[in-house]
């Protein structure tokens, strides 16, 4: 309890807007698909990571496996996968388009996605080739939603 009373305190002052679950974070700003990735949308460019509720379920992620730049994207496909000390995790994009960077700093630190997926722990940026394509994601209302009934089945 404590500890989330600690980050809603430090999403306050850092003005982060985020709803609080149980036992992750959901930011406001970002779609969301039901394998658990995120993406942020800025114009035709698209920032994807995987979910605090992702994260927390793999458990301590020691490996990501990235597509190469140039390479091409699409929605709902796998590009790449996580590696954590209890399972292996397949990591599908949100959108299609051409992988324009993927996150390095993840080679030599993994775990940057257990200490904040959505910032530091983002994975791939793609260069959307159909926009129209994130009317399809759930926004951070729906995939609440969805986390609470898949929660409630296990």
């Amino acid at each position: 309890m404590a500890t989330k009373l600690w980050a809603s305190r430090a999403a306050s002052y850092l003005r982060i807007s985020a709803f609080h679950r149980a036992f992750a974070t959901v930011p406001k700003d970002l779609k969301y698909t039901e394998s658990h990735e995120w993406v942020k949308i800025d114009g035709n460019s698209a920032t994807i990571g995987i979910t605090d509720h992702a994260q927390k379920h793999l458990g301590d992620v020691v490996y990501v496996e990235f597509p190469e730049v140039g390479s091409s994207v699409e929605q709902f496909g796998s590009f790449g996968a996580v590696e954590s000390v209890k399972a292996s995790s397949d990591i599908n994009s949100p959108v299609s388009g051409k992988v324009v960077e993927f996150n390095e700093e993840l080679n030599n630190g993994p775990a940057l996605i257990n200490a904040n997926c959505y910032e530091q722990g983002w994975i791939l940026k793609v260069e959307m080739n159909k926009p129209d394509e994130v009317k399809a994601l759930m926004d951070p209302d729906q995939y609440t939603k969805f986390c609470d009934e898949e929660d409630a089945k296990h």
